[in-house]
C-alpha cells in the first residue's frame, strides 16, 4: 500500500537502506475491553540486523512518545529468541482510546503510561516472539575465501583449549587474516578452517558450507550444540516436573505490586495470589543457566575482584580456609569459564560473570557468599551433580533477594535517622527502588516467557491464593 511504502521510505531516508532491508512488517490488535483495546502496526528488525543500541520509534495515536516498559519487554524477547542477538530496531504505531494514555508521568510528557499496560505489552511481546520464531531460518551471511597451507586442518577441542585464543587473546602463530570465528569466548561457535591454495573442489565447497551451517545451528540452538547427556537430563527433569496449573497462572497472570520485601501480588482470572519473588527468581535463574549452558554472554567486571579478600569477608577472617577455597576455584577455572562464563584469572581475581537474564545483573554485595558457596556446595566429582550444583549456586546468587541495606520505606528508616547518614539513605532508596522496578519490568515479563514452575512450588508457599472474587461476592451478599 501507499502508506506502507511511505513508512518504509521514511525509515530508509532517516536510518539508511541497510536498516530498511532487514525489517519485517508486524501487526497485532486486541478488542477485549476487559484487557486492552488497541491496534498496532509497524516494522521490527529480523535476524540479519546488527546494532549495539536499541532504536525504538513509537507513535501512540500519531504522537511520538516513549514507553520504557514496552521497549525493555521487546528487548527481552529478542535476547531470548535470537541467542547472541544484537539490539533491535523497532517502529510501532499504536492506536487506542485517548483516555487510556497517561502522559503525566514525566515533566516533558514524552514518557507515557497506558491503561492495562501489562496486558498490552504481553500481547505485543507474544506477537514479536512469534514473528521472530517464524522468520528465524532466513538469516544471511557474508562469506569470503580463506587460504592457508595444506597442512592446516580444523582445530580439535584439545588444540583449542591449549591455544591462548581460547581466552580471547590472538594467537601469535596464526596470521589475523586467517582466523575465522564467530565469538572469541564461545567454544562451540568457533571455526578454524584452513584450506590449501588453489580452486576448491565441489566436495570442499560443500564441506565449507556444511561447517558454517553447523556452527550457525549450534549458536542458535544451544541444546543441539552440547553433547553432554547430563545437561539433557537436567533439561528433561525441568520439563517433567512442571505443574500445569501453576504454568497457566505464570503465563496469564497480571502483576499488581509488591506486598512486602519478599512477596508480590498478582492476579489470575478472578483470583489474587501472593508470590515469593525470591523463590520464583531463584528457580527462573537456575532454569536459564541450564538452558544457556556453554552459551552465555559475559558481564565484564569494571575492576578485577580479588577472590581471597572476598572469601575472607564471607568467612569472617578465616584466612587459611579462604586460601584453600581460592586454590580450589582456580583449579576449576577452565571448566567454569568454558561452560558457565565465570572467568577467574591465575592471580585469583574474578573477572567476568555470565548474563543469565537480559537486563539483570546480580547484587554484587552477595559476591563473597556466592564464591564461598561455589567453592563448598558443589559436588565436583559427578558430572551431572556438578553442573546442577553450579547452576543452583548461580541461580541463588542472581535471585532477587532483598538488598543488604535495610529498607528505608519500612522500619529500617529508624537506622538511617539514628546515624544521620544521608548518602547511605540515598543509596538504600535507589537500591530498593531499582529492585522493585526489576521485579515488575524484568522478572515478571521473563517469568511469563521462560519459567516452568515445578510441582514443589504448589506446596512450599511460593504461590499462595489469598482471595477470589467469587468468595468475596458471597461475603458481600451475606452482609
Amino acid at each position: 500500500s501507499v502508506t506502507t511504502s511511505s513508512k518504509l521510505d521514511a525509515i530508509k531516508n532517516i536510518y539508511g537502506i541497510s536498516v530498511a532491508r532487514d525489517l519485517m512488517e508486524i501487526t497485532v490488535s486486541d478488542d477485549n475491553p476487559s484487557q486492552s483495546i488497541f491496534k498496532m502496526n509497524g516494522y521490527i528488525s529480523n535476524a540479519n540486523y546488527t546494532a549495539k543500541k536499541t532504536i525504538m520509534v513509537l507513535f501512540i495515536n500519531d504522537r511520538l512518545v516513549e514507553c520504557s516498559a514496552l521497549k525493555r519487554a521487546i528487548e527481552v524477547v529478542y535476547s531470548a529468541t535470537l541467542p547472541k542477538a544484537s539490539r533491535p530496531f523497532l517502529y510501532m504505531s499504536i492506536e487506542l482510546p485517548p483516555e487510556h494514555v497517561d502522559v503525566n508521568i514525566h515533566p516533558t510528557k514524552r514518557e507515557v503510561s497506558l491503561l492495562n499496560q501489562e496486558s498490552l505489552i504481553e500481547t505485543i511481546q507474544t506477537a514479536v516472539e512469534s514473528k521472530l520464531i517464524n522468520n528465524n531460518t532466513t538469516r544471511t551471511f557474508q562469506t569470503q575465501v580463506v587460504h592457508s597451507t595444506p597442512a592446516t586442518k580444523f582445530a580439535s577441542k584439545k588444540d583449542t583449549e591449549n591455544n591462548p585464543s581460547h581466552s580471547g587473546i590472538k594467537s601469535q602463530n596464526v596470521p589475523n587474516n586467517h582466523m575465522v570465528r564467530t565469538d572469541s569466548r564461545d567454544p562451540f561457535g568457533r571455526l578454524h578452517a584452513y584450506w590449501q591454495d588453489g580452486p576448491f573442489s565441489q566436495h570442499e565447497k560443500k564441506s565449507d558450507l556444511a561447517s558454517v551451517r553447523i556452527s550457525v545451528r549450534q549458536r542458535r540452538n544451544p541444546r543441539e550444540s552440547s553433547d553432554l547427556s547430563s545437561i539433557h537430563e537436567l533439561l528433561s527433569e525441568i520439563d517433567q516436573s512442571i505443574h500445569p496449573g501453576l504454568l497457566d497462572i505464570v503465563r496469564n497472570c497480571t502483576y499488581i505490586g509488591l506486598a512486602d520485601e519478599i512477596f508480590a501480588l498478582l492476579q489470575y482470572n478472578t483470583h489474587l495470589y501472593l508470590v515469593n519473588v525470591v523463590n520464583v527468581s531463584k528457580e527462573l535463574m537456575y532454569q536459564q543457566v541450564v538452558r544457556r549452558f556453554a552459551h552465555f554472554n559475559a558481564i565484564q567486571l569494571s575492576e578485577p575482584a580479588p577472590i581471597p579478600e572476598l572469601l575472607i569477608m564471607a568467612l569472617k577472617d578465616e584466612d587459611k580456609i579462604a586460601e584453600m577455597n581460592t586454590e580450589s576455584l582456580k583449579q576449576k577455572a577452565e571448566m567454569l569459564e568454558e561452560y558457565f562464563c565465570i572467568n577467574i584469572d591465575q592471580e585469583g581475581n574474578l573477572m567476568r560473570l555470565p548474563v543469565i537474564l537480559e537486563q539483570h545483573t546480580p547484587d554484587m554485595d552477595h559476591v563473597p557468599e556466592f564464591l564461598l558457596s561455589l567453592a563448598n556446595d558443589v559436588d565436583w566429582e559427578n558430572e551431572k551433580d556438578c553442573f546442577q550444583g553450579i547452576s543452583a549456586v548461580l541461580g541463588n546468587f542472581y535471585a532477587m533477594h532483598p538488598p543488604v541495606l535495610p529498607n528505608p520505606a519500612g522500619e529500617g528508616i529508624q537506622l538511617y535517622k539514628k546515624d544521620l547518614d544521608q548518602e547511605l539513605l540515598a543509596e538504600a532508596e535507589t537500591t530498593w527502588a531499582q529492585r522493585e522496578w526489576n521485579i515488575q519490568h524484568v522478572l515478571f515479563p521473563s517469568m511469563r516467557l521462560f519459567l516452568k514452575p515445578p510441582k514443589s512450588m504448589a506446596t512450599d508457599g511460593t504461590f499462595v491464593k489469598v482471595a477470589s472474587l467469587e468468595k468475596l461476592y458471597r461475603i458481600f451478599e451475606r452482609c
